[in-house]
């Protein structure tokens, strides 16, 4: 049963962004209120700032199929070099402290207790729909990955060796990164500016200049990205 709940949200994965994006600015109770908001601020930014250099790193030493094929669990190859040699699923991980630092930095109490257990129970159906594929195509070499290489928590143990043994390609997380980053970087904007007014002396007008420059600027950036992908220029493999 999870396992076929996993292939249906594994076809639909990409949508799941758009509504808990859109809940980050549901009306909710704070997690914490006043002066003790700074503390949520600064442990969201952190948490979801981990999340996203976890997926760059992922992504910069070894890179893997994630889109499937026709919509359904896909894999060519069982890719077990880089940060997967230290986590089965180290991009999911990436995008859950991305959106569960987002939702800290939201100061949402509603987002972190009903959303956030809502995506871990989406992405672990995901996960076990995966592990089905891969275990059905790869036999006893993925049991033997699975035994020596936890599902969730990364191993910190020989990461430095792997960073120093690999090449790390900035071109691939910057092209295959660039519309995850600039709707994450989009949203921190917005939520900063809109949930911490303080920030700016509660200037509403200073608020506004700051969106006619930031969001343009975030917005050319990745254009530029894009184009500079589909001219050839940067390459993302």
């Amino acid at each position: 049963m999870m396992i076929q709940i996993g292939n249906f949200f594994f076809k639909y994965r990409n949508w799941v962004f758009i509504p808990l994006y859109l809940a980050l600015f549901m009306p909710s109770p704070e997690i914490l209120a006043a002066e003790q908001r700074y503390w949520v601020m600064w442990i969201g930014l952190f948490i979801t700032i981990l999340g996203q250099v976890i997926r760059c790193a992922t992504i910069g030493l070894a890179y893997i199929e994630r889109g499937g094929k026709d919509k359904k669990v896909y894999a060519s190859q069982l890719v077990t070099e880089g940060i997967f040699n230290h986590c089965r699923n180290p991009l999911y991980v990436g995008n859950i402290l991305k959106i569960a630092g987002i939702g800290i930095l939201s100061n949402s109490l509603l987002y972190i207790a009903l959303f956030i257990p809502g995506f871990l129970f989406i992405y672990q159906t995901i996960v076990l729909a995966e592990e089905n594929f891969l275990r059905s195509k790869f036999g006893h070499e993925f049991d033997a990955y699975c035994q020596r290489t936890n599902r969730w928590s990364l191993r910190f143990s020989g990461l430095v060796a792997t960073f120093n043994n690999m090449s790390f390609r900035w071109q691939r997380p910057v092209v295959k990164e660039n519309s995850s980053i600039y709707v994450w970087l989009i949203g921190i904007v917005l939520i900063l500016l809109f949930k911490y007014p303080e920030l700016i002396d509660n200037n509403a007008q200073l608020r506004d200049q700051l969106l006619v420059v930031l969001l343009p600027l975030l917005t050319a950036i990745y254009l530029g990205i894009r184009y500079l992908k589909k001219s050839g220029t940067l390459q993302g493999l």
